[in-house]
């Protein structure tokens, strides 16, 4: 049956070798917002065994334009003792006309290592081509074989914005009498729809003429635009290891005790780690003393090693060497605690900007992150174990709002990361500025900011104060700043709150009306410019809750008096809250000033409301404040 199978996959490339792909022939819609249309995008995948799986893959890929070269990238990723064969490019110009061909031969080998400095089983092959002239045509061929079978590939047209699909076709052939899972997500927003035919045991997944999603402004993950359809055997194979997956509670008992029981091995050197921490106070105190040491004496790398690079490296391999990916670091902090008594649970999660959770009637290995959490009597805590600079108990924007798999002894629990609200999410500045007869201006503020906007200052923390002097310039630059000096950085690591203070002096900043002088009523605010679109396509996503706190208190030069203020101010809207107000008193003035955004994902029918309430907030931190002479 092996032979049959690949007679068939080869003669189905040579079917579409012998075509060609003139540009000319891609319908216009699919080249409108495209940077690259996928015209052929046919994988067929046979499962021989529980051990023994094999993809045939062929793709055909228009280029459009120098943006495009990426979404053809010819690589065929693999691990070692995979068997890859029949692999094939072709190079067409614009008329569809062959200009270059390649083979196996002309592919370089490497490490995959694109996470930087690592160990790795995993390598790529790769052949670079450099493009002479704009459309071209890459069609690339090849078939693998391997005995992993946990790892079933989702089916969706694509993954990326600004890339259009003509045909895509997955084709399954189960051969191995194992149960084969399938789970159909349709479009939210009727994006397009997968159709699926099922012929004596061969099921076929199609997409056909998929516009390109154009990088608009607020646009969500495409993964949470497009439909997909997930695969899952009930018997798997991963390097050896067999299991089952009939459910999250099988599948984890399994994990348990095939991936993380074999490494959760503690030595008499951790344990004397543990007892000289002289462990005191209650389980969240312990919990902190033991995370913020193994923080100070760890560093991350990347390691894909052990059982299909899902295998954490042996805690005292961290700790002899000293660092370690998520799941080494994780399993290290892991054994500490269990050192104390202290349970805790390594949870595999979806990391990225946009929350993805797993589907609690649908188990299917998965995740690309680990962290660990800690269940206590006052809820849980939960620990990102690959920073140095994190704070205890605190979940980077990647990792909030979404479930993790919380691997336990009999099984898998699906629990909820923390969702941060508006408040938890603050920026504070408290600003003094001295208003200039020569239109500058002189400050000095204190900033602290907290939740995901803490998350968003972490990269102060190892820079020089030359190098925070240039960010906050870069970042601040609604001000001409002549000057500007970073001082006293503070990385609150058991607050979760990054603060600094700032001195400066700014050009500029006021104009002159006669013998008046004319300034706006907020320095430092966020000089995004907002755009209507009457023909907005998509919804729109705002990721993350948060809010800023404002107080600036202006001093006006001498011989001058506050003339004219504008009214108190508060704007409502289903996005959010605004307000401003002013507290006169004598030759000072005090301006108050909040900004709450609601995260969401909105229906594009609001975008322009939303649009306009940002540019009305914009428009009022520009309201004016009139100083005359005396």
């Amino acid at each position: 049956m092996m032979k049959i199978f690949c007679i068939g996959a080869l003669s189905m490339a040579s079917f579409y070798y012998a075509q060609n792909f003139p540009a000319s022939t891609i319908p216009e819609n699919l080249k409108k917002n495209a940077n690259a249309v996928i015209r052929k995008d046919l994988t067929t995948i046979q499962i021989n065994s529980i051990n023994e799986i094999k993809y045939q893959y062929t793709t055909v890929t228009s280029v459009l334009n120098k943006d495009g070269d990426e979404k053809a990238v010819i690589a065929i990723p693999y691990e070692k003792g995979d068997n890859i064969s029949d692999v094939k490019v072709n190079i067409y110009d614009d008329a569809g006309k062959k200009i270059k061909s390649y083979s196996k031969s002309d592919f370089g080998d490497f490490a995959n290592n694109n996470q930087g400095t690592f160990y790795s089983n995993s390598r790529v092959l790769a052949l670079s081509y450099t493009p002479t002239q704009y459309p071209y045509t890459v069609e690339f061929s090849y078939q693998i074989g391997e005995e992993n079978t946990v790892f079933l590939p989702d089916f969706v047209p694509f993954r990326s914005t600004n890339v259009s699909l003509e045909e895509a076709q997955m084709k399954i052939i189960n051969k191995s009498g194992i149960e084969l899972k399938s789970k159909t997500y349709p479009s939210q927003y009727n994006y397009t729809s997968v159709a699926e035919s099922d012929n004596a045991g061969e099921k076929t997944f199609m997409y056909k003429n998929v516009p390109a999603i154009d990088d608009a402004f607020l646009l969500p993950q495409p993964i949470k635009i497009l439909p997909k359809v997930s695969f899952a055997l009930t018997k798997f194979n991963l390097e050896g290891k067999q299991g089952s997956i009939n459910n999250w509670g099988e599948f984890g008992s399994w994990y348990y005790n095939s991936i993380l029981q074999p490494v959760s091995l503690s030595t008499p050197a951790i344990k004397a780690e543990v007892d000289a921490l002289n462990l005191q106070g209650s389980t969240e105190e312990k919990v902190k003393k033991i995370y913020q040491y193994m923080q100070t004496k760890t560093r991350y790398i990347f390691v894909a090693l052990g059982i299909g690079g899902w295998q954490p490296m042996l805690p005292d391999e961290v700790q002899k060497k000293g660092y370690g990916d998520c799941k080494g670091l994780t399993n290290y902090m892991k054994t500490l605690l269990d050192e104390a008594g202290i349970p805790s649970y390594y949870s595999v999660i979806n990391s990225g900007i946009s929350p993805v959770s797993f589907d609690k009637d649908f188990p299917k290995m998965g995740g690309n992150h680990v962290i660990l959490m800690v269940p206590t009597d006052k809820g849980n805590i939960w620990l990102e174990n690959t920073s140095q600079q994190i704070a205890f108990n605190h979940l980077s924007y990647s990792t909030t709002d979404r479930n993790v798999l919380s691997i336990r002894k009999n099984g898998i629990e699906l629990i909820e990361t923390p969702s941060y609200s508006a408040e938890q999410s603050k920026e504070k500045q408290n600003l003094k500025i001295k208003i200039n007869e020569d239109n500058s201006i002189v400050g000095e503020g204190n900033f602290s900011y907290t939740g995901i906007q803490y998350d968003n200052n972490l990269v102060l923390t190892n820079l020089s104060p030359k190098e925070r002097n240039e960010v906050m310039k870069n970042s601040l630059d609604i001000l001409n700043f002549e000057k500007i000096e970073m001082k006293n950085f503070l990385n609150d690591k058991d607050n979760a709150i990054a603060k600094f203070d700032l001195d400066f002096k700014a050009h500029n900043y006021s104009k002159n009306a006669g013998s008046s002088i004319i300034f706006r009523a907020v320095p430092i605010y966020s000089n995004t410019v907002y755009k209507t679109d009457e023909n907005r396509e998509l919804p729109f996503e705002l990721r993350q809750s948060f809010e800023d706190e404002y107080e600036i208190n202006f001093t006006v030069p001498k011989n001058y008096k506050l003339d004219e203020i504008p009214e108190n101010v508060t704007v409502n809207s289903e996005f959010g809250t605004y307000k401003l107000n002013f507290v006169k008193s004598g030759d000072e003035l005090k301006v108050n000033r909040t900004i709450r955004i609601n995260k969401g994902l909105y229906p594009k029918e609001k975008y322009n409301d939303y649009i306009n309430f940002r540019k009305k907030t914009l428009n009022l931190d520009n309201s004016k404040i009139l100083i005359s002479k005396i």
